[in-house]
């Protein structure tokens, strides 16, 4: 079966699903028929509230059943979904609604600790106020090629651009993806990674739909919340960062009932193949799926079932049906195929940076090909690091840091953690005296809490080549 437009096929659940259980959060629990019922009549307040076809929307809130309910009724009201970091702090989310040109925000205010006031006038809905709730029945008509939703993506300048994806593309991979993920009618689907990232809506909750999963969403990771909901759900379906997997082993040694479990989902540059090997001799999962993405292209490449635990983990695996993956003279992994982006909002010059004349993606990455044609990822030519699952910008950071009165100068890596996979180090030479801590804390305030140094080391001087651009290879340890 196939659809042109995410509303056709969410809208088709009722149908094809029935009175089988579609979202499962906290004491509220909603079959499918009831599901649509509830985004039929989202899309319907958002009509009435003036949102046209086109018009963006953006949703900043944890994951949880209104978010989905927002969501998918923003889109059968013909809208177009911006969501935002739920770690955003409001500086960063203020720039994403100005830049988006958002008619409205739709937040979680309590999750946010401050009662949150949009730039520009733009009409603040609080996703718990029954807003979504109050319409009538509604949904109006879009095709397969118009843009659906807008993810916002951090580059090496530390300038976000919003990338642009049509119904069609989603609608096309994450039906693939849910063939190579092994996700089945009736599982039980715990999505910790959250809605506003490509993992956590497309392959979460877009993929939950196409299938007919049970969606459980988690507000915020939390190993016992997790282990909670695994025994007491009997969770079936459980991606998520390497982290994740590490909790699992030693919630097993520890005696929890995660029987249930069967197909799980990880991604990352490096993953040991020592942790692949125990997922699947000590875990109840009977397959495990790697893969390669970005918010650019969506899921470009994935593992294949037989795989061996040093291919799932050294290798992100073989290119999706419709994509193609080369690797240029420098090096970095080129993409190519239906599922590469429309392009960056209002950023043209960007666009063309990124995508040739010939239609390649140039992700930043370094990799290559085995002769089997599995890609390997090797490094960042974007000099991004990755903190459990997030990507993270030495540029983005570095910039805020340098609004602090005593930073002169700064330069941020990603080190190696243990659980995170990497986390951030800045480097800073101070004009005057502040200590790591009051710095960490300074930055808490105005970041994510995963773009935050774990640490920081004070310098004399910053180690600069003959043009003035820092030599992070020269760093000290």
């Amino acid at each position: 079966m196939s659809w042109e437009t995410i509303p056709e096929m969410v809208l088709s659940t009722a149908d094809r699903f029935g009175d089988a259980e579609a979202v499962v959060d906290g004491d509220l629990r909603l079959n499918y028929i009831e599901l649509v019922d509830r985004i039929r009549r989202a899309a319907g307040a958002f009509a009435a509230a003036g949102i046209e076809k086109g018009d963006r929307v953006a949703v900043w809130a944890p994951n949880s059943a209104e978010w989905i309910i927002a969501a998918f009724g923003l889109l059968t009201a013909g809208g177009v979904l911006v969501p935002v970091n739920s770690r955003f702090k409001q500086a960063e989310a203020d720039d994403i609604l100005t830049r988006s040109g958002a008619k409205a925000v739709l937040v979680q205010q309590g999750f946010l600790d401050i009662e949150y006031s949009a730039p520009d006038g733009v009409p603040v809905i609080d996703l718990k106020s029954g807003f979504l709730a109050d319409g009538a029945p509604f949904e109006r008509a879009v095709s397969g090629d118009d843009i659906a939703d807008i993810i916002f993506t951090s580059g090496t300048t530390g300038r976000s651009k919003g990338v642009m994806m049509n119904h069609r593309q989603s609608l096309r991979m994450y039906a693939e993806w849910c063939d190579l993920a092994d996700l089945r009618r009736g599982d039980r689907y715990l999505i910790v990674n959250p809605f506003f990232h490509t993992f956590g809506y497309r392959a979460g909750l877009i993929a939950s739909l196409i299938r007919g999963a049970t969606i459980l969403p988690l507000p915020v990771f939390d190993v016992d919340r997790v282990l909670e909901l695994v025994a007491r759900e009997r969770v079936t379906m459980l991606p998520g960062p390497p982290t994740l997997y590490h909790c699992l082993l030693e919630a097993a040694d520890r005696g929890h009932d995660l029987s249930s479990l069967r197909a799980a989902v990880t991604g990352a540059a490096d993953i040991p193949v020592e942790l692949i090997r125990r997922i699947r001799e000590e875990l109840p999962f009977e397959t495990i799926m790697t893969g390669y993405g970005l918010t650019e292209a969506g899921t470009a490449t994935a593992s294949r079932p037989g795989d061996t635990f040093e291919q799932i983990a050294t290798t992100v695996g073989t290119p999706c049906d419709g994509l193609e993956v080369r690797i240029a003279d420098d090096g970095e992994v080129l993409v190519r195929g239906y599922s590469v982006m429309r392009g960056y909002l209002d950023d043209p010059e960007a666009t063309a940076a990124a995508v040739d004349p010939d239609g390649w993606l140039h992700t930043g990455d370094l990799g290559e090909l085995d002769p089997d044609g599995r890609l390997r990822i090797l490094g960042r030519k974007k000099d991004m690091f990755l903190v459990g699952g997030f990507n993270a910008y030495p540029a983005e950071i570095e910039g805020y840091l340098l609004e602090h009165p005593a930073v002169e100068q700064v330069a941020v890596i990603g080190v190696p953690d243990e659980r995170l996979g990497q986390v951030g180090r800045a480097y800073v030479v101070a004009g005057e005296p502040v200590d790591e801590r009051e710095l960490i804390d300074w930055a808490e305030r105005r970041m994510a809490g995963y773009k935050v140094p774990r640490s920081i080391r004070f310098l004399d001087r910053l180690p600069l080549n003959a043009t003035g651009k820092v030599q992070k290879d020269q760093l000290p340890a």
